[in-house]
Parts: structure tokens; sequence; C-alpha cells
């Protein structure tokens, strides 16, 4: 018997959040995820092989009012996504700024060899782009 297990990627990430609909048109018209399949009040999104689904609380009873995504709680920091090049960041930043959406500047992470942006959904779920430096 093995004493830890073997995975493979991702299979799918879910994130709560307050508005399926706003979110739904944040992540599909700015960040091109095609919706995959519809599950009552759920909406799964792919992107290539990445699998979103996006979903209201469980019981939305427990949910605390005009809650908002803090990275500074137990749980997500934040999900990045990948792009080919520091170009694509541009291209994104450009993006966000037509588009009034607020982001962080292309920062170099040596170390890693990437590029990293940062930027948030309408829930403030810190989101992330990732490019290789090359």
């Amino acid at each position: 018997m093995a004493s830890q297990l073997s995975l493979g990627g991702i299979h799918h990430m879910a994130i709560t959040v307050t508005d399926v609909h706003r979110s739904l048109d944040f992540y599909t018209n700015l960040l091109g995820f095609e919706v995959a399949a519809e599950f009552g009040n759920r909406v799964m999104l792919a992107s290539g092989p990445v699998v979103l689904v996006l979903t209201p609380p469980p019981d939305p009873a427990q949910a605390p009012p005009a809650d908002r995504f803090s990275e500074h709680r137990v749980g997500l920091d934040h999900l990045s996504f990948s792009v080919d090049s520091r170009d694509d960041l541009e291209d994104a930043a450009r993006l966000f700024d037509e588009k009034g959406v607020d982001h962080g500047e292309i920062k170099p992470l040596e170390g890693f060899g990437i590029y990293v942006m940062a930027f948030r959904d309408p829930d403030n779920v810190q989101l992330e782009l990732t490019a290789p430096m090359t």
C-alpha cells in the first residue's frame, strides 16, 4: 500500500460568489472562459484545461451580509492563470484599463523565472496572470 497519494493536475476549482451572473460576465467576457455546463444556480466554466465553477453560498443564511473575499482569512490566497508571454500581460493590462478593472503592475519574480500581474474579481477574489520569462 502506498504511503502517499500520487496526484495529477487540479481537476477543477469552485469559487463561492455573491452574484453568479455578475461573476459569469467577468470570467467569460474579460478572461475568456466559456460556459461548459449549468447546474441549477451553479455554472461550470472552461478555458482550455482549466475548469472553474461559480456557485452561490451553499446556505445563504450562513453567509455574512455584504461578504467580500479576503486572503487574510484561512483558505484561498489567490488563483493564478498562465499566459504565454509578457506581451500577453501587457495586453491584459491595457484591456483591464479599458474595462475599468484595477490591477497591479507587471512584476518580475526572477527567482521563479516568471512575471506576474495581480487583479481582483467582482467579489474581491485575488487573481493573477503569470507569464514565463523567456
